[in-house]
C-alpha cells in the first residue's frame, strides 16, 4: 500500500495554529477526506490540539506531518497518522483540568479522538502522534490505546529552539 506523507512547518507563533488548521484542511480534502466527514473534523481537531501544545508549551517552531494510506501500529488499513514534533525532549503530560479550567484538554481530547497516540524521540526534540482508523466509526467517548515511547516523570527546561536530527 502506498503512503503519502505531507508536511508543513509551523512557527512559534499561536497564530500559526489556524494556518496549520487551513493547510490540513486543504491536505484532507486532497487525500479523499470530505471536507464535511465527521472524520475531517476530528483529524482537524487533533492536529490544532497537539500543534496548540507545541507552539504554547516550547515557544519553538514545529513540524506537522501527515500520512495518508498507510497501515497503522494496530495493523488497520488506511490509517491517517498526525505527527508534530517540536525542539523540546520533555515528555507530554496529560493533565486534568478542573470544569473551570481554560486549559488542560488538548491531551485529554487527543486521547478521548484518537484511536492510538503516543511520542518518541526526534532528534533532540520529541514527535507526539496520533492515529484515526478511516475504516472504523469516529471515535466520541471511548477510550482508545496509548502507546507511550520514551522516558517520563523528568523535570525539563524550556527547549533553546536549535533543531537537530529529523526536525529540520
Amino acid at each position: 500500500m502506498q503512503v503519502l506523507q505531507v508536511q508543513l512547518e509551523v512557527g512559534p507563533d499561536p497564530a500559526e495554529v489556524g494556518r496549520a488548521r487551513r493547510w490540513a484542511r486543504s491536505r484532507l480534502v486532497g487525500s479523499g477526506i470530505g471536507d464535511d466527514e465527521p472524520l475531517a473534523e476530528t483529524l482537524i481537531l487533533l492536529i490544532s490540539e497537539l500543534v496548540t501544545n507545541a507552539v504554547v508549551h516550547t515557544g519553538c517552531p514545529a513540524v506537522l506531518r501527515m500520512l495518508f494510506g498507510g497501515t497503522g501500529a494496530s495493523g488497520a488499513a488506511g490509517t491517517v497518522r498526525v505527527e508534530v514534533a517540536d525542539a523540546s525532549d520533555c515528555p507530554p503530560l496529560q493533565r486534568h483540568a478542573a470544569g473551570s479550567d481554560t486549559n488542560g484538554r488538548g491531551l485529554e481530547l487527543v486521547d478521548g479522538l484518537a484511536d492510538r497516540w503516543g511520542w518518541l524521540p526526534e532528534g533532540a526534540g520529541k514527535q507526539i502522534w496520533c492515529e484515526v482508523d478511516r475504516s472504523g466509526p469516529v471515535r466520541t467517548a471511548e477510550l482508545p490505546t496509548v502507546v507511550v515511547q520514551g522516558g517520563a516523570g523528568e523535570v525539563c527546561e524550556p527547549p533553546s529552539c536549535v533543531f537537530t536530527g529529523n526536525l529540520a
